[in-house]
């Protein structure tokens, strides 16, 4: 199992990341860095590095271990952060080491962003109502936001295959679970079968994040001021597809104030709106409709996916746990959730027939 005592910069080592970044003048790194591993993500993993200055970036790398094929590709988060800035909030794309002998992995630079990530209940709870409002209104915002940037005025029109995404993505999630199969889960492949046997019509490939959730963002919460999303962190998953996937995932995580509590969202960093203020899902779903002009008669369907794919991701994840090849907090509850997840995606399936 990992180590609870395990140094805040396990997974990397930061004198070897000066020694690449005295080669990166636009960086202006002073070593030495010392390097603290961010809680929250169960996959790739940050860091905030500093320097002898006091300066302060974001590091990520993948995950330590069993990296299954197309996942944790730095390349394309640090190509889609760089070219979303200045539509999207997106933190500022510094240097790619593609070379896996400087840390044992290939890695990003990115600006740290100032803001909060809400990611627990009480951080919510301690919002103001309004406060709760405003920021379930701006992730909506920023999520239609990005499904109507142009990929190719960004410069990715050739960041994914869009025809054929919702059939790829079911066989992608199918291999990702035989490829980190440790015990047999009741009823995922027939989840998936099912799910392949109703695959409702694209209406139009856009850039999608592939993870949009209220704990992959950097909020600005001002005293009395606007709260606004100052970043959107975690594209490990994006590509050209079929936007109304971003959408369902946003619901998958979604719980509206006074209904009963999702627990079984709790290991992925869901569960954390169910707080008077936040948007319910009928206005979340109202207010993307609005603004990006999508029919989304099909919702069922692409919630019933979610769940499968988050399944599957949290698989994986309880698959690298139980061999010590995770690093933090959390990992321990992964494997909890899954079959929870594959019933109630059976259920929201059903309500498609």
């Amino acid at each position: 199992m990992t180590d609870p005592a395990a140094p805040a910069s396990a997974g990397l080592d930061p004198a070897a990341v000066a020694a690449f970044l005295a080669a990166v003048p636009q960086v202006g790194a002073k070593p030495p860095l010392t390097a603290e591993l961010i809680a929250g993500g169960l996959s790739n993993l940050t860091y905030e590095l500093r320097d002898a200055g006091g300066q302060a970036w974001v590091l990520r790398r993948p995950p330590l271990g069993h990296v299954l094929p197309t996942a944790h590709d730095m390349r394309r988060e640090y190509r889609v952060i760089s070219a979303l800035a200045g539509t999207v909030p997106v933190a500022r794309a510094y240097v790619l080491c593609e070379d896996p002998d400087v840390i044992g992995a290939p890695f990003y630079l990115m600006e740290k962003v100032e803001g909060v990530v809400l990611r627990t209940r009480a951080q919510c709870a301690a919002l103001s109502v309004a406060q709760r409002r405003s920021v379930g209104e701006s992730l909506v915002d920023v999520l239609a936001a990005l499904h109507r940037v142009d990929p190719g005025q960004v410069g990715l029109a050739d960041f994914g295959r869009p025809e054929g995404y919702l059939h790829r993505q079911l066989d992608r999630w199918d291999r990702q679970y035989a490829a980190s199969q440790s015990r047999e889960i009741r009823g995922l492949f027939e989840l998936g079968d099912g799910l392949r046997a109703a695959v409702p019509v694209t209406q139009r490939s856009t850039i999608l994040h592939g993870d949009y959730r209220l704990d992959n963002v950097m909020m600005r919460l001002p005293e009395g001021g606007q709260t606004a999303v100052a970043a959107v962190f975690d594209w490990e998953m994006s590509t050209l597809g079929d936007p109304l996937a971003d959408l369902g995932l946003l619901l998958t995580y979604w719980e509206d104030p006074g209904h009963p509590s999702k627990d079984i969202l709790a290991a992925a960093g869901g569960g954390l709106t169910n707080h008077e203020g936040f948007p319910g899902s009928r206005e979340i779903v109202e207010r993307y409709q609005n603004a990006t002009g999508l029919i989304v008669d099909d919702l069922d369907w692409y919630i019933a996916f979610s769940h499968y794919k988050l399944a599957v991701i949290l698989e994986g994840i309880h698959y690298r746990h139980e061999r010590g090849l995770t690093l933090g907090e959390g990992f321990e509850r992964a494997g909890t959730a899954v079959p929870a997840l594959v019933e109630a995606g059976r259920r929201y399936l059903d309500r498609t027939r």
